[in-house]
């Protein structure tokens, strides 16, 4: 047992025997993992009209059974990855994330069909599952229970501005470059090298700056079969399980941002005659608009989450989720500049739920399972997008382009009820000191 004294970053006070350094570098991290899985979904939408000429009327049904394999993939591998996690190591298994999700970058542009994007998609929702996984599990390591809204409030902002960064950033590129002179595929190819190399440079960050190992020493680390049964038997603690749907519709809420409202943007583009590169760039704007106001909010309800019952916390994050999502019912075109009023109530939903399942599920994991309790956290989001991007892409096709954000604010309001239900049940629990 490590019986240094804890230190701090600023207001956030570290876990015991976490070191400055090691806080820095998962800030670093932070900011680079959330932005580099969702490029995707900024470059699955270039490939599918720049490189392989995808009919517009397809590409939401074809968008959405992507995530569909995805999400498999992640299924599958979510709880076994959470327990290499608790056995192994954060800092390899998010390294190895990074390296796959760098593979499926170099993969991408490359595709001939839209077959091989399905074969690639599997490759990324391997990088996924180590990525999240391992971010999830060091942001439950890292904090002390009392700084633990903080912290998630502040991986929250730098996500944010991770996303911020990869998707406007390297979503203007292919753009730019075709102002330079470079065809349209060649613009698209050279721009997922460049994303490719960053989650090279994110690899080599995490294993020489995140802690080595893991919290408890050799001897007092569960049995694999033990593991695999935490992860699901803790949701015998209604608290978790509320936990594990917030991140269900959390990880729902997330994709449906990231792929339907760059995919509704970049074609309201094209139909005013855009070309593929300025359309992206426009439908790219609009999430990015959405994830501004969602970093701004994050460090608001950090600090408020540190100070009242985490489930009550949640519950306000539900309401602020059903509200941003209900209210685009009211908007008619993504590119109206009236528009950004509902972008931003849209990314104070979309992190609110994010900060208070996050929170919660921190403040209950037991310390010796957490990598097999996050696996099972991260089965459910990974559920949540599964089952939510597959209807909302035909939904989106067949119906209105609103429609994937109307399913979520309807399971918003759903849990709503459930928090409330939990909190009776349970009585209030404040974060521990």
């Amino acid at each position: 047992m490590n019986d240094s004294p804890p230190y701090r970053i600023g207001p956030i006070q570290l876990a015991p025997g976490v070191l400055p350094r090691h806080g820095w570098s998962f800030f670093v991290a932070g900011f680079l993992s959330i932005g580099l899985m969702t490029f995707i979904n900024v470059g699955q939408t270039y490939v599918l009209n720049e490189h392989l000429g995808v009919p517009e009327a397809e590409q939401g049904g074809i968008s959405g059974n992507l995530v569909f394999l995805t999400e498999i993939v992640t299924l599958l591998c979510f709880l076994p990855a959470g327990i290499l996690i608790d056995r192994i190591g954060r800092r390899s298994i998010y390294a190895i994330g990074f390296l796959m999700l760098a593979l499926t970058y170099l993969l991408y542009p490359l595709a001939q069909s839209v077959d091989a994007l399905f074969y690639f998609r599997a490759i990324y929702g391997l990088g996924v599952v180590a990525v999240a996984g391992a971010l999830s599990t060091v942001l439950v390591d890292y904090p002390a229970e009392a700084s633990r809204g903080k912290m998630v409030a502040l991986i929250g902002v730098l996500s944010g501005l991770g996303i911020v960064f990869t998707n406007q950033g390297f979503g203007a590129m292919p753009e730019a470059l075709i102002k330079a002179g470079y065809s349209g595929e060649l613009a698209g190819l050279y721009t997922h090298l460049m994303v490719a190399g960053l989650c090279m440079l994110a690899a080599v960050l995490v294993m020489l700056g995140l802690r080595p190992g893991i919290p408890t020493h050799r001897d007092e680390r569960p049995s694999v079969m033990a593991l695999f049964k935490g992860g699901f038997a803790a949701a015998r603690n209604p608290r978790v399980a509320l936990a594990y749907s917030a991140a269900f519709i959390a990880r729902g809420d997330q994709s449906v941002n990231a792929i339907f409202l760059i995919l509704w943007g970049t074609l309201a583009g094209k139909a005013a005659g855009m070309d593929a590169g300025e359309a992206v760039k426009n439908g790219t704007l609009i999430f990015v608009i959405a994830q501004i106001s969602a970093l701004v909010w994050a460090p608001i309800l950090g600090p408020l989450m540190d100070r009242i019952d985490r489930v009550s916390a949640l519950a306000l994050c539900m309401v602020l989720a059903a509200i941003g999502n209900l209210s685009l019912l009211l908007l008619d075109d993504p590119l109206a500049g009236h528009g950004i009023i509902f972008y931003i109530l849209l990314g104070i939903g979309q992190i609110s739920v994010f900060l208070g399942g996050q929170s919660l599920i921190g403040q209950e994991a037991p310390p010796e399972s957490r990598g097999s309790v996050l696996g099972a956290f991260n089965i459910s989001g990974a559920v949540g997008i599964l089952l939510i991007t597959l209807v909302g892409g035909h939904l989106f096709d067949a119906i209105d382009p609103r429609a994937p954000f109307v399913v979520v604010g309807a399971i918003n309001i759903l849990l709503f009820f459930a928090c409330l239900g939990v909190r009776l049940r349970t009585g209030p629990m404040l974060a521990r000191a």
